[in-house]
């Protein structure tokens, strides 16, 4: 199919309609399955990408990475210190000076509107490794996954368990609007998505979508072919210890909540890192804090790190598709016209 994604950004999924996100999820499907034959096309030849990450981070980093080693680009880590965005220059100055020399930014961040604001000046493509509101890159791994389990994304019945009006939760329900997923939100009342969210998100660009939201486990739960869980305290929020305990304690996955969905064939899913046992200093400290279950998190269901090798494969098509030349055996990628920072 065309390529329409050259030169794009990805802030967030809000941004793509199915056929593109299908595009970028079958893109990513042919990379692991070329890695896996030990085919690497450098698609990414000749390409700069810098990485800026002002949250600390584990898979996302080294999903970048590996990714764009893997393409043949050259990666640039830059210390949030030697950046020091709005604080002796303007995020202005400094997009269009990245802009010039560099094809693409990987940004990790917490306002959303300085990622807008990125994209806006640069003239390049960035891509969101996460922020306060949003986290695409995380949920393209999460639909790939699903793929790969039960063959098909719409029509998948998937229950999130958790905070349900964190940046995970938002992009889940944005991914799952438009790819056709039942995803029901099982949160307590004080932690449900905003009824506008829902409603939005439903009347634009859903296709077959259901997203249902409730504190009950016996109905959100019946029939699921995936549970996926989440912390319980983001970054930031470390105050918050307590209080979400207090209203999440009821919520944590163990094999009784997930026997609730009647299958055999349910998965687990997470995106990492899970408090799953008291091997973590934090764990020890907060003894009521895992959101899981080490009988899950260990067991036959999960697929948590299959889920997050996907990130890699994922983060692949986004750069790929974005910036990326059109030769080697997996098809034509196209060359995206440089769009020269002012």
């Amino acid at each position: 199919m065309p390529n329409h994604l050259h030169g794009r950004s990805l802030l967030t999924l809000r941004d793509f309609g199915a056929d593109e996100i299908q595009h970028l999820l079958d893109t990513a499907a042919d990379a692991k399955a070329a890695r896996l034959r030990g085919v690497f096309p450098r698609r990414l030849e000749h390409r700069n990408i810098a990485l800026i990450f002002l949250k600390p981070s584990f898979r996302t980093r080294v999903a970048f990475a590996v990714a764009a080693a893997d393409e043949g680009a050259n990666l640039e880590v830059l210390p949030p210190e030697d950046i020091r965005f709005g604080q002796k220059e303007s995020v202005r100055d400094i997009a269009r000076q990245l802009g010039r020399l560099f094809d693409g930014v990987v940004f990790r961040g917490f306002e959303h509107e300085l990622l807008r604001e990125l994209s806006e000046h640069a003239g390049i493509p960035v891509w969101n490794a996460l922020c306060d509101t949003y986290h695409p890159t995380q949920v393209l791994a999460d639909l790939l996954t699903l793929r790969e389990v039960f063959g098909r994304i719409r029509g998948t019945r998937l229950c999130y368990i958790g905070d349900g009006r964190n940046n995970l939760a938002t992009s889940l329900m944005i991914g799952s609007a438009r790819m056709g997923v039942d995803l029901r939100i099982l949160a307590p009342p004080e932690l449900q998505p905003a009824p506008e969210l829902l409603k939005e998100l439903m009347t634009q660009g859903s296709v077959g979508a259901r997203i249902t939201v409730g504190d009950k486990p016996e109905p959100a739960l019946e029939d699921c072919q995936a549970v996926y869980g989440d912390v319980w305290v983001s970054m930031g929020e470390e105050k918050l210890i307590e209080e979400r305990i207090a209203l999440l304690r009821n919520f944590k996955v163990t094999p009784e909540l997930l026997a609730l969905t009647g299958r055999d064939d349910t998965i687990y899913l997470h995106c990492l890192p899970a408090l799953h046992d008291y091997s973590t200093r934090f764990a020890r400290a907060h003894p009521d804090i895992c959101e899981v279950a080490n009988e899950v998190f260990e067991g036959p269901q999960s697929r948590v790190f299959e889920q997050a090798e996907n990130r890699m494969h994922t983060a692949k098509a986004v750069m790929v598709l974005s910036i990326g030349n059109p030769t080697g055996p997996l098809g034509a990628a196209g060359v995206a016209p440089r769009l020269r920072a002012r």
